[in-house]
């Protein structure tokens, strides 16, 4: 059975048959004590950001954003609960190939063991690798199929009763990059996947639909599936990572020199980019990559779909 993030087990998303999702999501997330951990551990953070480095830089050449971010969920789930007492530059690249080797392999990717090695340093062989594999799978409990808060934005969206397709795969799209977006930073780990979707399809919504968004905001407090408290305060959280975006488009424009600059840069990519802290070790160069083959995907959603 094919794995896809929108639809892990895959059930359809009606009333009737979106509850084992919200039943079980609290099986495909971090330990609870793993943020606290992040907080008070700088040692942790820096595994956790080097690592997320070094998927980003093997994945970016697969032109496939969800790739990076179910490799991504597994690192997590595995730091949440597999203490890694004495870390070495080595240790993290092959955790980091490990992930990225099990999405490929849920994702039914074919790929050859240079694909996921990073240009120069340590060459890993499969028997490390797969070694490696079997240490973050115990970890994952064995749950590859993880339901992240893509499997729950159709059923949200739902809520919203859109006649008019466009606008719906619009907001659908601006959902997924903010999704996408904000995987890195550690706030989010504290919330569920289907907060995470319900906060994103909110923030995407503030966005695109202002007027609408009071309506948006009622539609998602009055479904029985979300705690209120909790999705207030994850929304905080989004809120905060689209300023981040914004006083980096800021920032952007006020680096150019000329008028002329400034309007070729707004026309080329008139949309927010975020400068993440968990993701500074990369080169801004594999950064613009990464961001410009997201967009590709959300390009390509709303294109299947038209």
């Amino acid at each position: 059975m094919d794995y896809d993030l929108e639809n892990p087990l895959p059930f359809s998303h009606d009333e009737d048959t979106i509850s084992p999702l919200f039943n079980i999501e609290t099986h495909h997330m971090p330990s609870k004590t793993y943020l606290q951990i992040l907080i008070n551990s700088d040692f942790l953070i820096n595994i956790r950001e080097a690592t997320i480095s070094i998927i980003l830089q093997i994945s970016q050449s697969f032109d496939s954003p969800f790739l990076s971010y179910l490799a991504i969920n597994y690192l997590d789930r595995f730091l949440s609960f597999h203490s890694i007492p004495d870390v070495k530059p080595w240790i993290l690249k092959v955790i980091a190939a490990s992930c990225v080797s099990l999405a490929f392999k849920m994702k039914k990717t074919e790929y050859s063991v240079t694909d996921i090695q990073q240009d120069g340093g340590t060459i890993f062989d499969i028997e490390t690798i797969k070694r490696m594999e079997l240490l973050i799978l115990g970890g994952l409990k064995w749950r590859m199929r993880s339901i992240t808060a893509f499997a729950f934005i159709n059923f949200f969206v739902s809520l919203f009763k859109f006649k008019d397709l466009p606008l719906q795969q619009a907001l659908k799209a601006r959902a997924t990059e903010i999704i996408f977006t904000a995987q890195n930073e550690i706030k989010i780990l504290q919330f569920k996947p289907s907060i995470i979707s319900a906060s994103a399809l909110l923030s995407a919504s503030h966005e695109l639909f202002p007027l609408q968004f009071s309506c948006y905001k009622t539609a998602i407090l009055n479904c029985s599936y979300v705690h209120k408290d909790d999705l207030l305060s994850c929304y905080d959280v989004m809120q905060e990572i689209a300023k981040k975006e914004y006083e980096s488009i800021l920032e952007m424009v006020s680096s150019t020199s000329t008028p002329v600059n400034v309007q070729m840069s707004w026309s080329s990519d008139n949309e927010p980019i975020e400068e993440d802290s968990s993701v500074n070790a990369i080169s801004s160069s594999n950064s613009n990559s990464n961001l410009t083959k997201r967009r590709k995907i959300i390009t390509t959603i709303i294109d299947d779909n038209t």
